[in-house]
This record gives C-alpha cells, sequence and structure tokens, in this order.
C-alpha cells in the first residue's frame, strides 16, 4: 500500500504567537485546526515553550497539560496529527529560556539573538542543556511527564526532541550530542513504544559542525527531518530556488541512510499586492537587518515548484513555515518587534483569509501524493566524518552536482 506524502504545517496562533500557551484559548485553536483541515493537511508541528511548560525543574505545568489534552482531542475531531516538539527553546529568533536554567555568571553566549525569560528579554546566560545536570533530569521529567499521559491519544502523530537546538546551545563535542539524544530516545521508549521520535534539525548541521550530525543524530531516531530555507543560503541560485529544499533532504538521506521529512520550509511575504522586496531595518542588535520579502504570487510559484520537487527526491512530506501571519496586535512583543519579517510567514492572513500559496498547497494536497523511490539523489563520494571536515565546501560542492543532473 502507498505511503501518503505527508503534508502540514508549523503552528502558532496568529493573535497570540509564542504567548499560545500562557494565553490559551481553546476556541481560537478549534477555528484555525479547521482551516488547516479544510486545506487538506494532515500534520501540525506543535511546539512546548520551554518556560511555559516547566514552571521548575521538578514541575510541569498542570494547566499546560489540561491544555494540551484539549489541543489533542480538537485535533483528533478534525483528523490530524500531532508533531509534538519538546524543548522550546528556539522560536523565530528569540531563545525562551525559563528563569530556572538562566544563570548570571554565564556571559550573553555570542550565537543568540536574544534570550526571552517569562516574557521579558534578559542579558545573561544559561545552562547548556547537553551537559548541565539539572537540566539533563528536567527534560526527563518533562518527557516522562508529557509522553506517559499521551503517548495513547490518537492526535499523537510523532515526537520531536527540539526545534533547531543548536540556536539555544552546542554540545562540547559530537559524541555528547549523539549520546543526548540517545538518553531522550530511551527516555521517551520507556512510555512509549510505538510513536516515530524525530530532532528538528536545520540546515546549519548540513553546512557547519555543530555537534548536531545528520548522520549522528537520525540514527538515534526514527525519522530524518530537515529545515531550509532558499533566501538564507547566499549558495543558493536565488531567494526562490525551488531546487535548493530539495537538495537538503536528499543531502541528509545521503548521509543518514534514512529518507526525509522537510519539516520546515516557506517563506514571507510582502504587503499584499505588492513585488517581490528587500526590507531592510535596524534591530536589537545594534546593526541593520535584511530579509527578502516574496510576493504573494511569487511565493506560491515557488511552492508549486517545490512540492513535486520533493516527492521526486523521495521525501516523506513537506511541513510548512508556518500556519498564521501574527495580528498587528503582537508586533510590539518579540518575536515582532526586531525580527519584523516574522510577522509574515503564514499561510493566512492575520484576518484568517488564505495567502495564495495556501491554496497552491490545498491543490496539491488534492492530488493525493504518495512517497515515490527517488528519482532525483545524492550518491555521496566521501564518508560523513569526512563531510564534516569542511561541510559548507562539501554542501555547495555536491549541490551544484545535484543540480546538473536536473
Amino acid at each position: 500500500m502507498s505511503q501518503p506524502f505527508v503534508l502540514g504545517v508549523n503552528y502558532w496562533p496568529r493573535r497570540k504567537a509564542m504567548y499560545w500557551w500562557s494565553q490559551f484559548d481553546a476556541t481560537e485553536v478549534q477555528e484555525e485546526f479547521a482551516i488547516i483541515r479544510d486545506l487538506g493537511l494532515t500534520l501540525v508541528r506543535i511546539f512546548l515553550l520551554w518556560e511555559d511548560w516547566q514552571p521548575a525543574p521538578d514541575t510541569v505545568s498542570p494547566r499546560a497539560m489540561e491544555n494540551l489534552a484539549t489541543v489533542c482531542d480538537i485535533a483528533a475531531a478534525y483528523g490530524l496529527g500531532l508533531d509534538v516538539t519538546f524543548f522550546t527553546g528556539h522560536m523565530s529568533g528569540p531563545n525562551w529560556i525559563p528563569a530556572w536554567m538562566l544563570d548570571e555568571k554565564r556571559p550573553f553566549p555570542p550565537h543568540v539573538r536574544q534570550i526571552i525569560s517569562q516574557q521579558k528579554p534578559v542579558y545573561c546566560g544559561y545552562r547548556n542543556p547537553f551537559t548541565d545536570p539539572l537540566v539533563l533530569d528536567a527534560a526527563e521529567h518533562l518527557l516522562d511527564t508529557v509522553v506517559a499521559n499521551f503517548h495513547t491519544h490518537p492526535a499523537i502523530a510523532m515526537w520531536n526532541l527540539g526545534n533547531e537546538p543548536d540556536l539555544v546551545a552546542i554540545p562540547p563535542n559530537p559524541a555528547t550530542g549523539r549520546a543526548w539524544t540517545r538518553r531522550m530516545v530511551n527516555r521517551i521508549r520507556t512510555h512509549d513504544p510505538h510513536h516515530p521520535i524525530t530532532f528538528g534539525l536545520h540546515v546549519d548541521s548540513l553546512v557547519t559542525d555543530n555537534h548536531l550530525r545528520v548522520h549522528d543524530i537520525f540514527a538515534e531516531v526514527d525519522t530524518a527531518v530537515m529545515h531550509g530555507y532558499p533566501m538564507y543560503a547566499d549558495w543558493a541560485t536565488s531567494p526562490l530556488d525551488p531546487d535548493f529544499v530539495p537538495y537538503l533532504c536528499a543531502l541528509t538521506t545521503a548521509l543518514s541512510g534514512k529518507p526525509t521529512l522537510m519539516e520546515e520550509f516557506g517563506g514571507c511575504t510582502n504587503t499584499p499586492g505588492q513585488p517581490s522586496h528587500t526590507w531592510h531595518w535596524h534591530n536589537y542588535y545594534g546593526r541593520s537587518h535584511q530579509q527578502f520579502m516574496a510576493a504573494e504570487e511569487d511565493l506560491a510559484d515557488y511552492l508549486t515548484q517545490v512540492l513535486p520537487r520533493l516527492v521526486n527526491v523521495g521525501a516523506l512530506g513537506a511541513v510548512l513555515w508556518c500556519f498564521a501571519d501574527y495580528t498587528p496586535t503582537l508586533h510590539h512583543r518579540p518575536p515582532c518587534d526586531q525580527s519584523r519579517h516574522e510577522r509574515h510567514f503564514g499561510l493566512v492572513r492575520p484576518d484568517g483569509t488564505l495567502k495564495p500559496h495556501a491554496s497552491r498547497l490545498r491543490q496539491f494536497a488534492a492530488s493525493n501524493p504518495v512517497v515515490q523511490p527517488a528519482r532525483h539523489q545524492i550518491t555521496l563520494d566521501i564518508t560523513p566524518e569526512e563531510y564534516y571536515a569542511a561541510p559548507l565546501t562539501h554542501a555547495r560542492r555536491l549541490y551544484q552536482q545535484f543540480r546538473q543532473q536536473l
């Protein structure tokens, strides 16, 4: 029997964004999951914002647990599966860190853009979740509590160990990154031997050695995933290069030996009716920022090209970032205040109307795509260890070869 090509979306409510769990509204979730269902999607990736879920190392919020039960019930009623992402962590620019993880003696991490704790910016460092004993025990407590309570719920589709975790912290070496993953997988398996487990790595794990190497990490989990955007890579052929995202899946599969789910991709759009344009502004980093903003129709054309290309590389599915543009009431709060483009990544506009690429996604879903044997693939001419000696160089080189074969 053919395996369906999964189509889904990363979800934050358009009126709440990262303040969803602290301002939970079941009616809002029901309305928005209905839109997702009506687009023909079957998977919703949700994020357990760490500081909302674990107010103390040994405490999981009862309110958050009750709200997750509601989300699961709504998802099941609409025939939607949930990709439940723990330890969030990094999200849309800032890192959202529980107060108990902060450490005033540690400097502000140089690779971190902004730290939010208790919904306010803070200016100190924090414990490394890959190595700190307190955080390791707390992470296992969160997994124990959530997985034990929800693993039998019909809405659970998969468990996810994080979102672009290297943007929160980097393990001291690849062995530590792999050992952490194995430890967390084993903890989930004590409660749930059935649901697939993944770990939300992004393109940095393909172009840098951040000690979360895809062949190591995906050897420990069930499903390989990748996140990527051509507008953030100067080696893509254009900001809307339709081969870039499928290539990332093909490369991840070549390194890991497993078919890959494109778990996060998409683009932000310019004002409706306006052409593609690069925005410029000054942000809290003390420097200027620029961001490619696609015309709505241009992003729709991009998606129309990418989706069948993902099928052609043998991908398991495509999960768009993200469900909605955020309402203006959120524009003065992180992440929207400094990262202005984060306001405009949605399939739907702030008023809930569909953007053109949402309609294209619905059309593709209506074709009932299935997972196919890869027509375009990458055969590595080096070992994964050799690849990580110069990952960006090899990623660029292999992309040129990949495109020449199309």
